[in-house]
């Protein structure tokens, strides 16, 4: 074998427990979010709060165990691309937000 391929499945192991760990905690948020929703333990309020919350642990999630946020080795142009995301769901959310609010107090 070639010195690049043993480098390659040292970095990469046979079965990827990263992986399958991501996997898990995601099941597992997504049905604490779905429990909480579905069986209206506590007002409105907390809920939402509270599953906004595990949505942010969710992209956390995603970002760490399979988008392998911080494994790069070369510049940080993801960085730049998660701020530029983060901007537009900002944008998204304040302007639906604000536009939602403005047709409330029309009526």
């Amino acid at each position: 074998m070639s010195q690049s391929h043993v480098k390659a499945n040292e970095k990469h192991p046979l079965f990827p427990i990263k992986n399958v760990i991501g996997f898990v905690l995601s099941l597992i948020l997504t049905f604490v979010a779905l429990g909480l929703g579905a069986a209206h333990i506590l007002p409105f309020g907390p809920i939402m709060l509270i599953i906004m919350g595990l949505a942010v642990l969710q992209i956390a999630v995603q970002l760490f165990f399979f988008m392998h946020f911080m494994e790069s080795d070369g510049p940080a142009y993801h960085v730049i691309g998660l701020t530029i995301g983060i901007i537009n769901a900002v944008a998204v959310i304040g302007g639906t937000i604000w536009v939602m609010t403005f047709n409330s107090q029309v009526h």
